[in-house]
Parts: C-alpha cells; structure tokens; sequence
C-alpha cells in the first residue's frame, strides 16, 4: 500500500536525514570516537592469560607484586581481551521530544548521538540493540550487529510515533534488566523530564547499574532553561496539554523560570552522582562532539 501523499513526504524527509546521519557519524567513529569507544568499553577482558614486563603507561593496578618480586622487575598481568558486547539504546520518544527551538529537535539530536553509539559498536563488532519508551515501552528491537541494525536503529527513532504522551523511566530500565541476561553498556537517551521527577524512577536506575554499566544521555534545549525577552507568550507542555500565558518582558518571571529550570538539573544531576551514574549533556543548539570527546576521555583515564 502506498502512503498518503504527506506522508510521502514527511518519510523522504526521513530518509534524507537518516542518510546524513550516517554520513556524519561513520566519520565521527571512524577519525575521532572510534578508538576512544575501543579503549573505553572493551575493558581489560574478564579472562587471564599470561604476564609480561611492565610497559610505561601500563595500568599499575594490573602489577603483579609476587611476579615482581620474584624476577626483580615489574610485571602485570595481561588479560585477554572481551571480543563482544551488548549495547543497548534506551531512547525517549515521549511528546517533549519533539520540541526544538532551533533546527533540530531533541528527539533528532537523540537520533543522531544514538547513531554515533550504533555505528562505534558497529564498528567494534558490538551487537546493538533499541528500545524505544514514554511512559511505558513502546517498542523494542533485540540488539543484533550489522550495518543494516545501525540504520535502521536511526529510523526507527526519527519515524516513531508513540501512542502516548508522557514519561516514565522505569518500565525501559526494567527491560533492561529483565531482557539482557549478562552485563551489557545501557544508554539512556532522554530529557529526563518526567512528572514524579527522579525520585520515581531512580530505585529500576539502581537495580539496571547493579547489572549493566548505564550511561545518561542528556538531551537539552536552551529555551528549556531560560526565556528570551519577547512579550507574552502561551507556554504549553506537549505531554499534558497544559497551557499558561506567560510576560517573557518581566525580568522576575524569567528569573523564576531560570531558576527552576535549574534546580530540576541539580536535582537530576544529584540524583545520578548518588548512584554513580556518568552523564552526557547534549544540546540541541549546539555540536555534540566536545562533550563526546571529554566523556571518552574521563572514562579512559579512570
């Protein structure tokens, strides 16, 4: 069946955009992330082979003191390394997705740093998988490898249309844990923006980090932190429908807005600081690669 005529349009639109998205990130992955992902994730292996002399830059936890002692020069232990990882994209398609101030979306920037994790895993043999929730899971995609998963990952968050409006973590983190018997890299991909606020979902956080390593993507639009000057204007929330008209013109008002906008960050940065949870801030009006390349780079030095 052919699709209606808008619709043909909004889907080579999509098309388009998947096409540049992976143009661009399988140049990220290749030149810049793809070696940071390697040294990140791969970790040391979970299987000992054999020692060998210390190296400058080697690891000094890995020094092996009875070896040492022994043969009167350093020596570590070497592992072999894990061949094969599971990543799994925990992506929120909730209606504050698809606000956006500037050119992209948030749920279009969530697509775009989701590719740039599918095709690094891609690229390291990895299999990726997708579940995409708002206030429950609304779809799941069991993670296999190939370029053919890579792509289809990215059109699967952009043609997405969920069947309901509002957020809730927990039911995404739940499958997590329940779908993936053995420890696998879990990103979360999302505003976080949810009615019960962290505290409604930070014990599944707990239990998913007890079993997999879980990173928080972090989807931000700048008009969601403070309002520009322009008279008054009607403010909606796109998951509630609530509407309020607001004097952008009174400096009071986009103080208190500014202020509660960052009190909710703190509140959610707190929150994933008290669980160990590593976070990356995304902004949509702004190029994602800096904050991808300090995250590596933190992670490699630990």
């Amino acid at each position: 069946m052919l699709p209606p005529p808008d619709n043909e349009a909004r889907i080579n639109r999509i098309l388009k955009r998947v096409r540049k998205i992976e143009l661009i990130t399988r140049g990220l992955v290749k030149e810049t992330l793809g070696g940071a992902y390697h040294s990140r994730f791969k970790g040391q292996g979970i299987e000992f082979d054999d020692f060998r002399e210390y190296q400058p830059g080697d690891d000094v936890r890995f020094l092996d003191w009875n070896v040492t002692a022994r043969l009167n020069e350093p020596y570590v232990r070497k592992y072999v390394e894990e061949r094969e990882m599971t990543v799994l994209l925990l992506v929120d398609v909730s209606r504050s997705g698809d606000y956006g101030s500037g050119e992209d979306s948030k749920r279009e920037r969530a697509a775009e740093v989701a590719a740039v994790f599918a095709f690094s895993a891609l690229q390291n043999q990895d299999k990726v998988g997708l579940a995409m929730f708002s206030s429950e899971v609304e779809f799941y995609l069991p993670a296999r490898k190939g370029t053919g998963q890579a792509l289809r990952i990215v059109r699967e968050i952009l043609n997405f249309q969920p069947t309901r409006r509002g957020t809730d973590l927990e039911p995404a983190l739940n499958l997590a844990v329940q779908r993936i018997p053995h420890r696998a890299l879990v990103f979360m991909i999302s505003d976080f923006i949810s009615p019960g606020g962290p505290a409604s979902w930070e014990k599944a956080l707990r239990a998913a980090s007890s079993k997999h390593d879980v990173v928080a993507v972090e989807v931000v639009d700048p008009r969601e932190m403070e309002l520009p000057s322009v008279g008054r204007v009607c403010l909606e929330d796109p998951e509630t429908m609530q509407q309020v008209i607001v004097n952008t013109s009174n400096p009071r008002v986009r103080r208190e807005f500014a202020a509660r906008a960052q009190a909710m960050r703190e509140n959610l940065t707190g929150m994933f600081h008290r669980n160990n949870i590593e976070n990356i801030v995304i902004h949509t009006d702004s190029d994602y690669l800096p904050a991808l390349r300090s995250y590596f780079r933190s992670r490699h030095r630990r």
